[in-house]
Protein backbone atom coordinates (compact mmCIF):
# COMPACT_ATOMS: atom_id res chain seq x y z
CA UNK A 1 0.00 0.00 0.00
CA UNK A 2 1.53 3.39 -0.94
CA UNK A 3 1.76 5.25 2.14
CA UNK A 4 2.95 8.84 0.72
CA UNK A 5 0.70 11.89 0.57
CA UNK A 6 0.55 15.18 1.40
CA UNK A 7 -0.58 16.82 4.46
CA UNK A 8 -3.90 17.99 3.42
CA UNK A 9 -4.67 14.31 2.43
CA UNK A 10 -3.50 12.78 5.64
CA UNK A 11 -5.26 15.18 7.70
CA UNK A 12 -8.57 15.02 5.39
CA UNK A 13 -8.40 11.00 5.77
CA UNK A 14 -6.94 10.58 9.09
CA UNK A 15 -8.54 13.23 11.30
CA UNK A 16 -12.28 13.60 12.19
CA UNK A 17 -14.26 15.96 14.15
CA UNK A 18 -14.29 14.60 17.54
CA UNK A 19 -11.05 12.85 17.48
CA UNK A 20 -9.11 12.16 20.39
CA UNK A 21 -5.51 14.01 18.78
CA UNK A 22 -1.63 13.14 19.93
CA UNK A 23 1.02 15.35 18.52
CA UNK A 24 3.61 14.42 19.77
CA UNK A 25 7.35 16.32 20.42
CA UNK A 26 9.33 17.33 23.50
CA UNK A 27 10.11 20.32 22.53
CA UNK A 28 11.85 19.05 19.51
CA UNK A 29 9.69 17.60 16.33
CA UNK A 30 6.99 19.95 17.41
CA UNK A 31 4.69 19.14 13.90
CA UNK A 32 2.92 22.63 13.48
CA UNK A 33 2.53 22.04 9.68
CA UNK A 34 -0.31 19.07 10.73
CA UNK A 35 -1.71 21.68 13.38
CA UNK A 36 -2.28 24.02 10.53
CA UNK A 37 -3.70 21.82 8.21
CA UNK A 38 -6.38 20.77 10.83
CA UNK A 39 -7.45 24.09 11.63
CA UNK A 40 -7.25 25.08 7.75
CA UNK A 41 -10.02 22.33 7.70
CA UNK A 42 -11.77 23.27 10.56
CA UNK A 43 -11.90 20.08 12.51
CA UNK A 44 -13.99 20.89 15.66
CA UNK A 45 -14.67 18.99 18.74
CA UNK A 46 -11.19 17.37 18.90
CA UNK A 47 -9.36 16.31 22.01
CA UNK A 48 -6.08 17.57 22.23
CA UNK A 49 -3.14 15.57 23.74
CA UNK A 50 0.88 16.47 24.71
CA UNK A 51 3.06 17.20 27.24
CA UNK A 52 3.82 20.95 27.11
CA UNK A 53 0.65 22.03 24.44
CA UNK A 54 3.48 24.88 23.38
CA UNK A 55 1.88 27.79 20.42
CA UNK A 56 0.48 24.72 18.34
CA UNK A 57 -2.30 24.00 20.66
CA UNK A 58 -2.26 27.71 22.07
CA UNK A 59 -3.10 28.29 18.13
CA UNK A 60 -5.69 25.24 17.46
CA UNK A 61 -7.64 26.56 20.53
CA UNK A 62 -7.73 29.99 19.22
CA UNK A 63 -8.85 28.12 15.87
CA UNK A 64 -11.81 26.59 17.98
CA UNK A 65 -10.73 23.30 16.83
CA UNK A 66 -10.68 21.96 20.30
CA UNK A 67 -13.01 20.45 22.85
CA UNK A 68 -11.09 19.40 25.39
CA UNK A 69 -6.74 19.15 26.51
CA UNK A 70 -5.16 16.49 28.02
CA UNK A 71 -1.50 17.92 29.06
CA UNK A 72 1.35 18.47 31.47
CA UNK A 73 2.39 21.79 32.15
CA UNK A 74 0.82 25.16 29.83
CA UNK A 75 3.04 27.54 28.48
CA UNK A 76 5.14 29.35 25.94
CA UNK A 77 8.31 27.74 26.78
CA UNK A 78 11.24 30.25 28.34
CA UNK A 79 8.17 32.90 27.84
CA UNK A 80 5.31 32.59 29.90
CA UNK A 81 1.57 32.09 29.62
CA UNK A 82 -0.44 30.44 26.75
CA UNK A 83 -3.03 32.87 26.67
CA UNK A 84 -5.02 31.69 23.83
CA UNK A 85 -5.68 28.32 26.19
CA UNK A 86 -6.33 30.75 29.11
CA UNK A 87 -8.90 32.66 27.62
CA UNK A 88 -11.01 29.08 26.45
CA UNK A 89 -10.47 27.72 29.88
CA UNK A 90 -11.57 31.11 32.40
CA UNK A 91 -13.47 33.24 29.71
CA UNK A 92 -15.06 30.57 27.07
CA UNK A 93 -13.06 32.20 24.20
CA UNK A 94 -13.73 31.49 21.67
CA UNK A 95 -15.44 28.15 23.20
CA UNK A 96 -15.20 26.63 26.49
CA UNK A 97 -12.95 23.92 26.80
CA UNK A 98 -12.19 20.94 29.40
CA UNK A 99 -8.51 20.70 30.66
CA UNK A 100 -7.23 17.37 32.17
CA UNK A 101 -3.92 17.83 33.67
CA UNK A 102 -0.79 15.77 34.25
CA UNK A 103 3.29 15.88 35.77
CA UNK A 104 5.26 14.96 32.27
CA UNK A 105 6.11 12.42 33.35
CA UNK A 106 2.31 11.55 34.51
CA UNK A 107 1.31 12.31 30.58
CA UNK A 108 4.50 10.10 29.01
CA UNK A 109 3.43 7.02 31.60
CA UNK A 110 -0.22 7.08 30.42
CA UNK A 111 1.40 7.18 26.43
CA UNK A 112 3.51 4.79 27.38
CA UNK A 113 0.98 2.43 28.85
CA UNK A 114 -1.16 3.17 25.44
CA UNK A 115 2.12 1.98 23.88
CA UNK A 116 2.34 -1.34 26.11
CA UNK A 117 -1.34 -2.11 25.46
CA UNK A 118 -1.94 -1.83 29.18
CA UNK A 119 -5.19 -0.54 31.11
CA UNK A 120 -2.86 1.60 33.30
CA UNK A 121 0.06 2.45 34.68
CA UNK A 122 1.26 2.96 37.97
CA UNK A 123 4.06 5.61 39.27
CA UNK A 124 5.65 7.50 42.37
CA UNK A 125 5.08 11.29 41.23
CA UNK A 126 1.61 11.86 42.14
CA UNK A 127 1.99 10.55 46.18
CA UNK A 128 2.44 14.35 46.82
CA UNK A 129 0.92 16.48 44.30
CA UNK A 130 -2.52 18.43 44.58
CA UNK A 131 -3.34 16.94 40.98
CA UNK A 132 -5.42 14.38 41.95
CA UNK A 133 -7.40 16.64 43.59
CA UNK A 134 -8.20 18.20 40.58
CA UNK A 135 -8.18 14.83 38.10
CA UNK A 136 -10.08 11.81 39.17
CA UNK A 137 -8.41 10.06 36.53
CA UNK A 138 -5.13 9.85 39.20
CA UNK A 139 -5.77 7.12 41.64
CA UNK A 140 -4.21 5.31 44.60
CA UNK A 141 -3.99 1.53 44.83
CA UNK A 142 -1.95 -0.89 46.86
CA UNK A 143 0.60 -2.81 45.32
CA UNK A 144 0.02 -6.58 45.12
CA UNK A 145 3.84 -7.12 46.32
CA UNK A 146 5.22 -4.38 48.45
CA UNK A 147 1.35 -3.16 49.84
CA UNK A 148 2.66 0.33 49.73
CA UNK A 149 0.10 3.07 48.18
CA UNK A 150 1.57 3.67 44.61
CA UNK A 151 -0.83 6.28 42.06
CA UNK A 152 -2.04 4.93 39.05
CA UNK A 153 -2.82 6.93 35.64
CA UNK A 154 -4.63 5.33 32.69
CA UNK A 155 -3.32 3.98 29.61
CA UNK A 156 -3.81 6.71 26.76
CA UNK A 157 -4.83 5.15 23.11
CA UNK A 158 -5.00 7.65 20.97
CA UNK A 159 -7.44 7.85 17.62
CA UNK A 160 -4.22 9.44 15.74
CA UNK A 161 -0.67 10.53 16.50
CA UNK A 162 0.93 12.86 14.74
CA UNK A 163 4.11 12.41 14.82
CA UNK A 164 7.52 14.22 13.02
CA UNK A 165 10.96 12.72 12.35
CA UNK A 166 14.44 13.77 10.69
CA UNK A 167 13.90 10.44 8.01
CA UNK A 168 11.94 7.96 7.00
CA UNK A 169 11.50 5.16 3.57
CA UNK A 170 8.18 5.20 1.63
CA UNK A 171 7.26 2.73 4.36
CA UNK A 172 7.25 4.54 6.84
CA UNK A 173 10.21 3.16 9.44
CA UNK A 174 11.14 6.36 10.85
CA UNK A 175 14.43 7.78 12.43
CA UNK A 176 14.96 10.29 14.84
CA UNK A 177 18.23 11.38 16.29
CA UNK A 178 18.63 14.17 18.78
CA UNK A 179 15.59 14.74 22.00
CA UNK A 180 13.74 11.88 21.50
CA UNK A 181 10.59 12.40 23.70
CA UNK A 182 7.68 10.69 22.92
CA UNK A 183 7.19 10.07 19.73
CA UNK A 184 7.49 5.81 19.42
CA UNK A 185 5.29 5.62 22.36
CA UNK A 186 2.72 7.72 20.78
CA UNK A 187 3.15 6.27 17.06
CA UNK A 188 2.47 2.47 19.08
CA UNK A 189 0.14 3.73 21.10
CA UNK A 190 -2.65 4.90 18.20
CA UNK A 191 -5.01 3.56 16.08
CA UNK A 192 -4.17 6.00 13.51
CA UNK A 193 -0.29 7.38 13.00
CA UNK A 194 0.39 10.85 10.13
CA UNK A 195 3.99 10.73 10.16
CA UNK A 196 5.83 13.78 8.37
CA UNK A 197 9.46 13.93 7.97
CA UNK A 198 12.01 16.04 6.86
CA UNK A 199 12.88 13.97 3.69
CA UNK A 200 12.26 10.93 2.39
CA UNK A 201 15.25 8.44 1.82
CA UNK A 202 15.48 5.35 0.04
CA UNK A 203 15.38 2.10 2.34
CA UNK A 204 18.78 1.14 2.02
CA UNK A 205 19.49 4.32 3.84
CA UNK A 206 17.43 3.43 6.86
CA UNK A 207 19.04 0.08 6.84
CA UNK A 208 22.89 1.09 7.17
CA UNK A 209 21.51 2.57 10.63
CA UNK A 210 19.15 0.74 11.90
CA UNK A 211 19.55 1.82 15.92
CA UNK A 212 18.21 4.93 14.54
CA UNK A 213 14.79 3.60 13.49
CA UNK A 214 12.44 4.21 16.25
CA UNK A 215 9.26 3.55 14.74
CA UNK A 216 8.51 0.26 12.55
CA UNK A 217 6.57 0.89 9.04
CA UNK A 218 3.67 -1.60 10.74
CA UNK A 219 2.23 0.95 12.95
CA UNK A 220 1.74 3.92 10.33
CA UNK A 221 -1.30 4.84 8.24
CA UNK A 222 0.63 7.86 6.02
CA UNK A 223 4.34 9.15 5.14
CA UNK A 224 4.18 13.03 4.47
CA UNK A 225 7.29 14.43 3.25
CA UNK A 226 6.94 17.64 4.88
CA UNK A 227 10.42 19.59 5.35
CA UNK A 228 10.13 22.56 7.88
CA UNK A 229 7.00 21.08 9.20
CA UNK A 230 7.84 21.70 12.97
CA UNK A 231 9.10 25.45 12.88
CA UNK A 232 9.23 27.50 14.68
CA UNK A 233 10.23 23.99 17.06
CA UNK A 234 13.15 22.89 15.44
CA UNK A 235 14.58 19.58 13.85
CA UNK A 236 17.79 18.39 14.87
CA UNK A 237 20.47 18.71 11.99
CA UNK A 238 17.76 20.64 9.73
CA UNK A 239 16.60 23.91 11.14
CA UNK A 240 17.08 25.61 14.66
CA UNK A 241 14.44 26.70 17.32
CA UNK A 242 12.99 30.21 15.98
CA UNK A 243 13.40 31.88 19.59
CA UNK A 244 11.85 34.89 17.97
CA UNK A 245 8.62 33.65 17.34
CA UNK A 246 7.92 32.40 20.96
CA UNK A 247 8.42 36.12 21.97
CA UNK A 248 6.53 37.11 19.04
CA UNK A 249 3.42 35.12 19.72
CA UNK A 250 3.39 36.22 23.56
CA UNK A 251 2.52 39.82 21.80
CA UNK A 252 0.48 38.34 18.84
CA UNK A 253 -1.72 36.02 21.64
CA UNK A 254 -2.71 38.77 24.35
CA UNK A 255 -5.53 39.93 21.97
CA UNK A 256 -7.61 37.67 19.98
CA UNK A 257 -8.21 40.17 17.07
CA UNK A 258 -4.13 39.92 16.41
CA UNK A 259 -4.39 36.43 16.82
CA UNK A 260 -7.43 36.33 14.73
CA UNK A 261 -4.95 38.63 11.92
CA UNK A 262 -1.98 35.92 12.46
CA UNK A 263 -4.02 33.00 11.78
CA UNK A 264 -5.47 34.75 8.79
CA UNK A 265 -2.20 35.61 7.12
CA UNK A 266 -0.35 32.66 8.32
CA UNK A 267 -2.58 29.82 8.08
CA UNK A 268 -6.13 30.25 6.19
CA UNK A 269 -4.20 32.15 3.63
CA UNK A 270 -1.74 29.91 3.08
CA UNK A 271 -2.44 26.83 1.07
CA UNK A 272 0.32 24.58 2.58
CA UNK A 273 3.58 24.40 3.95
CA UNK A 274 5.51 25.21 0.90
CA UNK A 275 3.90 28.28 0.78
CA UNK A 276 4.09 28.87 4.37
CA UNK A 277 8.29 28.37 4.12
CA UNK A 278 8.47 30.80 1.23
CA UNK A 279 6.30 33.44 3.45
CA UNK A 280 9.20 32.81 5.87
CA UNK A 281 11.71 33.82 3.55
CA UNK A 282 15.15 33.63 3.18
CA UNK A 283 16.48 35.69 5.64
CA UNK A 284 14.79 33.48 8.27
CA UNK A 285 16.07 30.49 6.84
CA UNK A 286 19.20 30.95 6.74
CA UNK A 287 19.24 32.58 9.98
CA UNK A 288 18.21 29.00 11.34
CA UNK A 289 20.76 26.81 9.72
CA UNK A 290 22.62 24.90 12.28
CA UNK A 291 26.68 24.12 11.60
CA UNK A 292 27.43 20.46 10.41
CA UNK A 293 28.43 18.26 13.37
CA UNK A 294 28.54 14.86 12.50
CA UNK A 295 28.39 11.64 14.37
CA UNK A 296 31.16 9.18 14.09
CA UNK A 297 30.82 6.49 11.68
CA UNK A 298 29.98 2.66 13.18
CA UNK A 299 30.65 -0.15 11.77
CA UNK A 300 27.84 -2.73 11.77
CA UNK A 301 29.82 -5.46 10.05
CA UNK A 302 27.47 -7.34 6.89
CA UNK A 303 28.05 -10.98 6.96
CA UNK A 304 27.21 -12.74 3.79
Amino acid sequence: MDKVMDMKEAIKKFVKDGDVVYIAGFTHLINFSAGHEIIRQKKKRLTLCRPTPDLILDQMIAAGCAQKVVFSWAGNPGVGSLRCFRRAVEQGVPNKIEIEEYTHFGMVARIHAGALNLPFIPLRSNIYSDLPKVNPNIKFIKCPFTHEKVSVVPALKPDVAIVHAQRSDKEGNAQIWGIIGDQKEAAYAAKKVILSVEEIVDEAVIRRDPNRTLIHNLVVDAVVEEPWAAHPSYVQGYYDRDNDFYLEWDKISREPELVEKYLEEWVYSVNDRREYVKKLGVEKIMKLQPKRFYSLPVDYGLYL
